[in-house]
């Protein structure tokens, strides 16, 4: 049987989808998965040993083009495919497997999606309040009860990539390293404030560790500002690396310091003990899903408020969470230098 996955834009949710993929390969023994990604994204596929091959999806977030679309889901005819999991939840994402004539077309109901899906599901945000037991409950018959727990997301990673990449960087593997993810794509309320990470990397090197600033070239200002304020305590290698190496990074490293962002979710798939720090969003919709996670969040009473950024001026949701906190989250008897 083979099987085409539309995946989602977001890093976080791609690893999110991982459990999908293993209850299909359940329901499915010896089928073959293909997913279908945005650029950014791919690399992580190549982590998944639930993943044949990533297909790129060329498609932007709001780029309709009904043709190329066509074109591409004409192109994918020749895998024939038998099933087709519609991850997001827009009308534009049915439209390649509708073109590639996958027969069964699985998805939630959405935008008008009715002629474009066939297996057509109902959401019950009650009974599936997170967004991994959603995709999930996607690879399973209608109606069917989710086991628990769920598989958890694991993404592949080897020594001997991680040492190459260590070299290539000029990172010294014998001193113990904290990994920082200090950016988040959906906006600044997202993210713990520069300083907070300042003082903690400070706090961190003090105590024999090398800090590792780890993200993407758009996280690299943040990162920068967030080195010079820790007065070199820590080593700013963010856009240094692609998705997968990034993951390669935060599996060397004996904890990672996360906001809730797409790497959070990478670090608790490489199995990293790991501090998520929550502001505008919120742990019960996207948790990083690990048993090694401890999550931080005040509860404040305007959170979570969803908001890219704070609609009241003051983000005390994060300002608040201070790194003396932080700090005393850490087990150091358990990372130790």
């Amino acid at each position: 049987m083979n099987i085409l996955v539309v995946g989602p834009s977001w890093v976080g949710d791609t690893i999110l989808s991982q459990p999908l993929l293993r209850l299909l390969l359940q329901q499915h023994p010896g089928a073959q998965i293909d997913y279908l990604a945005p650029p950014w994204t791919l690399p992580l596929l190549a982590r998944m040993p639930e993943v044949r091959q990533g297909i790129l999806n060329p498609f932007g977030h709001g780029a309709l083009r009904i043709a190329e679309r066509r074109r591409l889901g004409l192109a994918l005819r020749a895998a024939r495919y038998d099933l087709a999991v519609v991850l997001p939840n827009s009308w534009k994402s049915a439209l390649i497997p509708w073109f590639a004539g996958i027969p069964q077309r699985r998805g939630f109901r959405g935008e008008a999606r009715w002629v474009l899906l066939n297996d057509l599901r109902r959401l019950d945000g009650q009974a599936l309040p997170q967004m991994v037991q959603r995709f999930a409950a996607l690879g399973l018959p209608p109606g069917s009860r989710l086991p628990d727990p769920l598989p958890l997301p694991a993404l592949q990673s080897t020594a001997a990539g991680r040492e190459a990449l260590l070299a290539r960087l000029g990172l010294n593997p014998q001193r113990p390293a904290v990994a920082f993810c200090p950016g988040a794509e959906y906006g600044p309320a997202k993210r713990w404030p520069e300083a907070h990470f300042a003082a903690l990397a400070r706090m961190l090197a003090a105590r024999g560790f090398a800090v590792w600033l780890v993200g993407s070239p758009k996280d690299h200002p943040v990162a920068e500002t967030i080195r010079q304020q820790a007065g070199d305590a820590c080593i700013n290698l963010c856009g240094c690396t692609d998705i997968a190496e990034a993951a390669d990074l935060l599996a060397e490293s004996r904890l990672v310091v996360s906001n809730d962002s797409g790497l959070m979710h990478v670090a608790a798939a490489v199995g990293r003990p790991l501090i998520a720090l929550y502001g505008s969003s919120s742990p019960r919709f996207t948790p990083p899903l690990s048993g090694d996670a401890r999550i931080l969040s005040l509860g404040l009473g305007c959170s979570p408020c969803f908001k890219r950024s704070c609609p009241l001026g003051h983000l005390r949701c994060l300002n608040d969470i201070l790194p003396e906190r932080v700090l005393a989250e850490i087990d150091f008897a358990r990372i130790g230098a």
